[in-house]
């Protein structure tokens, strides 16, 4: 069913109307694979059928969502929220009076200090949202008001020329930061085979923390000297990943004695003392305590930054962009062209034309 761009007389009632009904047909096509209580979602999306009263209760519904697996929608109602509330306090009549000048001040508002990747988040929410109003609404004509919104020379975006470096360990960072796993003292020394072992698993293979956190017990398995690991990347794209037994043998094996007496939810590989999945925050403030007790200090202390020094360790060793491409999934090679930016090779035959 379509609606008149306009549907109340107020402009606050419409935009919240508007992004009500799009952060539904969100929900409905977003990846659900993570979502392990079907029911759960249907009880979301009956909330939707009343409206809401406030951007809080809208914002409140896709913190359920995300609860319960549906991590996109973070990625669309950040930025909403961010907008309802600016564009509220501008006084506008209608929503017509939306234009792109209006949603570029608003970018450049709000986005100057977050990171490049999260203003094209920002911009690509923004462009759905609207996008999905020019196709949905119509007046009793039958004829739909299009705000044709590109924002394509928005210039709160650098180019690839001035894209920022990721924090990453170099070998010997790499080494130190090993030792200091294993040399860590954690609460419990269950847990602490736990945290070993997700953690090396990390660095050894350079899959996402979302990717290790979700991993089943029937994912790792051993062939002779080696761990094959079946992961599941994004979009649900399965691939494999292999470390060397040696470097993990001792804490699977004590992590799993420990955990075969838990009720563990969803055969998770990795699970908290109740049996219920890990949260990326929780293993992030590990790495950053490991690396601050060795003296390792980045600017983003993060687990994500273990992923960066797996790939620019491998494409300095391998001179191997494929391999890089195909070890970390990326769907596209230019995404791992980025790990070419430290190599020592090619900066030294630079000396050498120099001279």
């Amino acid at each position: 069913m379509r609606y008149t761009i306009d549907y109340f007389d107020d402009f606050e009632k419409n935009l919240l109307f508007w992004m009500e009904r799009f952060i539904y047909s969100k929900i409905n096509s977003l990846s659900n694979h993570q979502v392990k209580n079907k029911q759960a979602i249907l009880n979301v999306l009956a909330k939707f059928r009343g409206g809401f009263d406030s951007m809080d209760s809208l914002q409140c519904v896709c913190k359920e969502c995300r609860n319960i697996g549906l991590i996109g929608i973070n990625t669309y109602i950040s930025p909403l929220s961010k907008l309802y509330e600016y564009l509220t306090q501008l006084g506008l009549e209608s929503l017509k009076n939306i234009d792109e000048e209006l949603l570029k001040e608003f970018l450049t508002v709000h986005t100057s200090s977050l990171s490049d990747a999260t203003k094209k988040n920002y911009r690509m929410a923004l462009l759905n949202f609207f996008g999905f109003i020019d196709k949905q609404n119509e007046d009793e004509q039958g004829t739909s008001y299009n705000f044709r919104i590109e924002l394509k020379n928005w210039g709160g975006l650098r180019g690839k020329s001035g894209q920022k470096l990721p924090s990453f360990m170099n070998e010997e960072e790499v080494h130190r930061f090993i030792e200091g796993i294993n040399n860590f003292t954690f609460k419990h020394q269950d847990l602490g085979a736990r945290n070993r072992l997700l953690l090396k698993v990390i660095i050894y293979t350079g899959i996402r923390v979302g990717e290790a956190l979700a991993l089943k017990i029937k994912d790792i398995m051993l062939d002779g000297e080696f761990y094959l690991i079946q992961v599941r990347g994004k979009g649900n794209k399965p691939r494999v990943v292999m470390l060397k037994s040696k470097n993990i043998f001792r804490d699977l094996t004590l992590w799993k004695s420990a955990r075969d007496t838990m009720q563990v939810e969803d055969d998770f590989l990795f699970c908290n003392h109740k049996g219920k999945k890990l949260t990326q925050a929780y293993i992030s403030r590990i790495v950053e305590q490991i690396l601050l007790s060795n003296g390792i200090r980045k600017e983003k202390n993060g687990a994500h930054m273990l992923r960066h020094s797996f790939a620019t360790l491998l494409y300095q060793k391998s001179q191997d962009l494929v391999l890089v491409q195909e070890a970390l999934g990326h769907a596209n090679l230019d995404t791992s062209r980025i790990y070419m930016h430290f190599d020592k090779k090619k900066l030294k035959n630079t000396t050498e034309i120099i001279n």
